[in-house]
């Protein structure tokens, strides 16, 4: 038995199908997993890569730039506020969004904006496999 999954982002479906296991890591909850039979749940996103993993052991990476997890009746919903694709980012780009948020934050090491964007480019690589 499977999950039925969709992931939603703005702009597109990013991913509609099946799993047997999605797991996510979700703000003051930290990582959770989702199988077959699991209590309904909602909870909101942190910059993270969401895994799904199919009946054969195949995983899905995507990068998730928060939003929301919900999951009812075998069906697990992500609404992500940004999320992509492994094979959709652009590593260069990513590569050198970390570059920059690694230099403002030695500058200023409680510059929350820089502490974002370091961890979103983090997030980026890691499911790009560039990390």
């Amino acid at each position: 038995m499977t999950l039925s999954v969709q992931l939603v982002s703005p702009e597109r479906i990013l991913f509609e199908g099946e799993a047997q296991i999605v797991v996510a890591r979700t703000i003051g909850g930290g990582d959770i997993a989702f199988e077959t039979g699991h209590a309904p749940f909602l909870g909101a996103l942190q910059v993270w890569p969401v895994v799904l993993r199919d009946e054969t052991g195949t995983e899905t990476r995507i990068a998730s730039h928060g939003g929301f997890v919900q999951v009812a009746d075998d069906r697990v919903i992500i609404l992500s506020d940004v999320a992509e694709l492994g094979p959709d980012i652009d590593v260069t780009r990513a590569q050198a969004a970390l570059a920059r948020a690694e230099s403002a934050l030695d500058t200023d090491a409680d510059d929350a904006a820089a502490t974002a964007a370091l961890q979103r480019a983090r997030t980026r690589l890691e499911v790009a496999g560039a990390a």
